[in-house]
């Protein structure tokens, strides 16, 4: 497959610039780049979803020209996006036949299909589960197998390990080698470049819309990459001072959840969940996705009613108040899903950095609004966060995923919150948007900010945290010392595996144990 001299323009910028990439049939080829780089538009130009301006095509030497994604497609490329697009209310076999009916049919034809698709790339998918019982490996998995499903030959993963734990970033990895030695071609997205290296053949590094290099991982490092991509070295999230105190800023004290499944089955969600978060402490929570943290979080931001239990902010018992007064009384909140709950995305930028905070200053000037402040405000978080855009009138909607991220970040802590609620604050962003977000949190720790991190980043949660614990299946099982444990060892508790770096401890218990240092020159 060849692209060449590839250029896309949007009103007020220029997303691709004479881009030229050449990709071998049957190898994982890499694209790397800071956000806003223009690696999704490239991609959606070559799935069909978007029309190049200026360049040209090729596949297996013949000059192609894509209208929809249906065209492509028809020319066996297929593409996982990094939200996936699955029916939490259909089962895998549906999902998979939806819009492919006339394929293999939508009963016994396309199930054989299916588990003979799986079977071959050893995906491990089981067509007649619901996908909403699915962790986010699995889903990911059946994203895959949809686009098999539909003869892709040329597969498009975007951020594909941005959610998944090592062990679940190995087998994903072992699935990609199976497609590669059946000759089948992977275009992987990816900001963790020591993943890239891992397994990929071919690197191609766009910064600020064109190409500027192309390399091959076994002569080059990570550094090396970070330097094309952005010009500064790859960060680390190690935090070097503790700055934890004794006055406790966010107590959870028995929390109790359940729900009801599709078939109105109850199923607890939360189990006597409780822990302490003091002023100048970073509390890391660790656990595949679907183990209860996005119903953790959602309870203490007043987004679900639990069955029992107690929350406390700064002394005072807010188990039942709304999420409005909530976030009024300091708790800044980035969200897990910022398509959900954090962004409007048809709505202009300067309206977007307002949700949440629409009485605080500057956006509001006693009990109205505050237009012409708010609006130097989003420029001002713009600016400041390197969020690439065009002008705060433009929707957020525009913006890739990574600036949309760094325009929440810039909200949330432009708020000097109490208590910052942060899942999974670096998903999606470039390593230098990542180190700018570390620092921002760091700093503000040092002034007193308490923080609930959330991540699928194990070396960002142990690097950023003061004390961590281990969620699984709605309760938090065990604690672990960021100073001694591994991202390998902390995959493995996540998983359910024990490990010698853990304490293992009741939820009651835990919430009562001592601040821990940071983990360098603090540690016994």
């Amino acid at each position: 497959m060849e692209l060449r001299g590839i250029t896309k323009r949007f009103p007020g910028v220029v997303a691709n610039h004479d881009i030229d990439i050449t990709i071998h049939r049957g190898t994982v080829h890499a694209l790397v780049g800071e956000n806003g780089a223009g690696k999704s538009t490239l991609m959606k130009i070559l799935y069909g979803m978007q029309k190049p301006d200026e360049g040209t095509i090729s596949i297996d030497g013949d000059q192609v020209s894509f209208h929809s994604p249906a065209d492509a497609i028809a020319r066996n490329i297929g593409m996982v996006h990094q939200h996936f697009m699955l029916a939490d209310n259909l089962t895998v076999l549906e999902n998979v036949v939806l819009g492919g009916e006339k394929l293999h049919g939508i009963g016994g034809k396309a199930r054989a299909e299916i588990i003979k698709i799986s079977d071959r790339y050893g995906l491990g998918v089981r067509p007649d589960v619901l996908v909403e019982d699915l962790g986010v490996a699995d889903r990911q998995r059946v994203e895959i197998l949809k686009v098999l499903y539909r003869g892709a030959r040329t597969l498009i993963l975007d951020e594909p390990t941005a959610v998944l734990v090592p062990q679940e970033v190995d087998a994903l990895f072992d699935n990609l080698r199976e497609l590669k030695a059946e000759g089948l071609t992977v275009i992987f997205i990816s900001h963790k470049l020591g993943e890239v290296l891992s397994v990929a053949d071919d690197i191609t590094v766009i910064r600020r819309g064109t190409t500027v290099a192309s390399v091959v991982p076994g002569e080059t490092t990570p550094k090396q990459l970070a330097e094309l991509m952005v010009g500064s070295e790859l960060p680390s999230p190690q935090t070097r001072e503790s700055t934890v105190t004794d006055v406790e800023m966010l107590k959870v004290d028995g929390l109790r959840l359940s729900t009801a499944d599709a078939e109105g089955v109850e199923r607890t969600v939360l189990d006597e969940v409780s822990l302490t978060i003091r002023k100048g402490e970073v509390l890391g929570i660790a656990g595949v996705e679907g183990n209860g943290q996005a119903e953790l979080v959602e309870a203490i931001m007043g987004m679900r009613d639990p069955d029992g239990g107690t929350i406390t902010l700064d002394g005072v018992d807010i188990s039942h108040r709304p999420t409005r007064a909530r976030r009024e009384d300091g708790i800044g909140y980035i969200p897990e899903d910022r398509h959900r709950h954090g962004l409007l995305l048809e709505a202009p930028l300067w309206e977007n950095r307002i949700l949440g905070h629409v009485t605080e200053k500057p956006n509001a000037k006693g009990r109205l609004l505050d237009l012409k402040a708010a609006r130097a405000d989003t420029a001002r978080i713009v600016a400041e966060y390197d969020v690439r855009t065009p002008g705060i009138e433009v929707t957020a909607a525009s913006l890739s995923g990574g600036n949309q991220q760094k325009l929440i970040v810039g909200r949330e802590m432009s708020h000097h919150p109490k208590l910052l609620i942060a899942a999974h604050p670096t998903r999606g962003v470039d390593v230098g948007a990542q180190a700018q977000i570390w620092d921002q949190i760091r700093a503000a720790r040092r002034e007193g900010l308490a923080v609930l991190l959330i991540s699928a980043d194990l070396d960002e949660l142990i690097g950023l945290s003061d004390g961590l614990r281990v969620m699984y299946r709605g309760r938090l099982v065990a604690d672990a010392d960021p100073a001694t444990i591994t991202p390998e060892e902390l995959g493995s508790a996540m998983t359910g595996a024990a490990s010698g770096h853990l304490t293992h401890s009741d939820s009651d218990t835990a919430a009562d144990s001592e601040p821990r240092p940071s983990q360098e020159g603090e540690s016994e």
